[in-house]
Formats: C-alpha cells, structure tokens, sequence
C-alpha cells in the first residue's frame, strides 16, 4: 500500500509541475486539474502520516539515551498518542485507495412513485421528495423537477427531478428501493396505524459520450399538462413524451413552461433511463455488486422503513435503528447515509 501511496504522490509533484510551467493549452491543463483533484486528498493524508510517523520515530530514537523519568513518561504518552492517531490514518488510507465509482461525481435524476397504500402511498412520496429537496439544500444542491403527477389527496404518484452538485451520486445512490411509511392516515377515523410504501430509484445522468441516443430513434407526442386526477391543467399542448423506438424507452414531461423547454428535459431523462437500463444489464451480468447487502437496491427491496409513532427510521440492509424521525424527514439524511457509506467501505476493505 505504502509503495502505490509513494507512486500517487510522486504523480502528484509531476502534475503541480506541469500545472506551474504556464506552457499548458486549456484542454490539458483542464484533464491535470482533474487528476490533480483526484489525488489530492490522497496525498495530503499520506503526507499527514508521513509527518506523524516521522513524529513518532524521532520520540523512540531520544528516549534510547534518556534517563529523566518524568522526561520519559511524557514521551511514551506521547507515542501511544502517535501510534494510535497512525492506525486510525492507515485505515482513511485504505478507504481513500477503493475503487472509485465512475459515476460518484455525477449529478442524478430521481424518480419517486406511490405505491402500496393507495393515498396514503401517494402522500409518501410528498413526503420523501420533501426530505431529499431538504437534504438537497443543506448541501447547495440544486433541485430541478422534470415530471410530476400530483395525487388527488396530496403528494405524488410520480415525481421525477434532477439534482445537480458536488458527488451527488456519491451520497444518494443507496437510495433506491422501497421505503415504508407506518403511521395514522389523515383520512384514519380510527387512529389505526397503516403501513404504505413508495418506491424511489435514483439514476445517475447520462454525459453524452456514454449514451448514444438519435432523435431519428425517437417518436414525439404532445399533449395538454394534467394535474391531480388528470384534469388538464392547460389547453396547449406543451407537455411531450418521448418514446426510444429501439429499447421502449418512454419519458414524459410537462412541468416546464413551454413544448420545447419539456422536451428538452424529456430528452435528458430518456437518455439517463437509457443509461440506467445498461448499467443494471452490466450489474446483472457480473453480479458481485447486486448481491451485495448495500447494493444498489432493487425496486422490489424494502430497504427502509419510517415509523412515526414511535419517530423511527429503521435501514434493514444494515440493521440500523434510530429513534430521529423526525429530523432526518427534515433533511438530515447523513444520519442514515453516513453508517450505510461505512458498512460499504468496510465490506469493500473485506472483500465481502
């Protein structure tokens, strides 16, 4: 491991080199930054255990010729300290040196539907977009909804909408699965709690050399905006669906103001669908990742489950409760992402 660090950050001087020469053209110079970026915090936590190891060895070196026991106390304090602080950097080594994924830095389209429990279900999923929109914001993400059908008593039977900003991906692609709610329905007479769930899948967006999609392979359809219950909203028809002849791919949009604003985010959606669709076909083929506990998650997986009664979020992939309902509903969802993150790390490091 040492010996790969070593090399990492010798690649680093040599990009600073480049980076300083002033000779570069713009396009190089753009593809160094990037790596440059790659590495950095690599090379700047193997720096930092390079000096506390240095530390360390200069502490054992003095105390072979020193004989003041009050001297000597303080440095053995101090190289337990040292050693305990280079352990715990070893490990951020090892999670800083995984495989990267390719998508980590990508923004991400989102679609949550309601799902079992009628209305209820439907509400959920308001309630779900209200959490990510949430989480969205305390990280300056930027949301931006690209379809929407509303429910007749509130929420969504489906929401579509695209998060931009730093690693996005990174964060949110555990994410997909079906989420239970169990709690008293507005619309209960009884006070009974009733479970429901929604179903939410999390795509990572499609850059345009990664999917090839031809408008000569797609039909266009227009059509009036509906809203809750599918009345129409408008009488022009601005609203577009795309549908990809060769793979039966089919997206719709209507929030936008105008035919060719919606049919623009259309375009984008069914290339990230597309997009998707292979990336669940490669996983599928190799398998390693599918079977993994914190996989992607697959629609039918319930992986959460939201207990309001008893203001519970439980993660059943990796047996995490937390009595915190109601501030993770709020936007704090890195109490939930954070420990999945690890378990992953951790099973990555053990080859699980």
């Amino acid at each position: 491991m040492f010996d790969r660090l070593a090399l990492i950050e010798k690649q680093y001087k040599e990009i600073q080199e480049k980076l300083s020469s002033g000779t570069l053209e713009v396009k190089e110079m753009t593809t160094l930054l990037k790596e440059s970026s790659s590495i950095q915090d690599i090379v700047e936590m193997y720096r930092f255990y390079l000096e506390k190891n240095q530390e360390k060895q200069d502490l054992e070196l003095m105390i072979e010729d020193e004989t003041d026991d009050a001297i000597l106390e303080m440095a053995h304090l101090e190289i337990d300290a040292l050693t305990e602080t280079l352990e715990k950097t070893e490990e951020k080594l090892k999670i800083l040196l995984l495989p990267k994924d390719p998508n980590d830095e990508k923004n991400v389209i989102v679609e949550i539907k309601g799902a079992a429990g009628g209305d209820e279900g439907n509400i959920f999923a308001g309630d779900l977009f209200r959490m990510y929109s949430k989480y969205a914001e305390s990280k300056n993400w930027k949301i931006e909804v690209l379809n929407a059908m509303e429910g007749v008593m509130g929420g969504y039977t489906s929401i579509e909408f695209m998060i931009s900003g730093k690693l996005v991906y990174s964060f949110l692609k555990y994410e997909s699965g079906t989420h239970r709610v169990q709690r008293v329905p507005e619309t209960e007479s009884m006070g009974r709690v009733h479970t429901s769930t929604a179903t939410v899948l999390v795509m990572p967006e499609a850059e345009e050399i990664e999917v090839d999609v031809k408008w000569d392979d797609i039909r266009v359809d227009t059509y009036n905006s509906s809203g809750p219950g599918g009345q129409s909203v408008n009488t022009t028809k601005s609203a577009v669906r795309l549908t990809h002849i060769p793979t039966g791919t089919m997206v719709a949009c209507q929030e936008g103001k105008s035919q060719h604003e919606n049919k623009d985010k259309a375009f984008r959606l069914l290339k990230t669908r597309i997009y998707d669709a292979i990336i669940e076909a490669q996983l599928e083929k190799e398998g390693a990742e599918r079977k993994a506990l914190v996989g992607r998650g697959e629609r039918s997986e319930k992986i959460r489950t939201y207990n309001y009664p008893q203001n519970r979020v439980s993660d059943h992939r990796i047996n995490l409760t937390l009595q915190r309902l109601d501030v993770i509903m709020e936007g704090r969802l890195d109490l939930v992402l954070e420990p999945l993150l690890n378990e992953f790390q951790k099973r990555q490091l053990t080859g699980e």
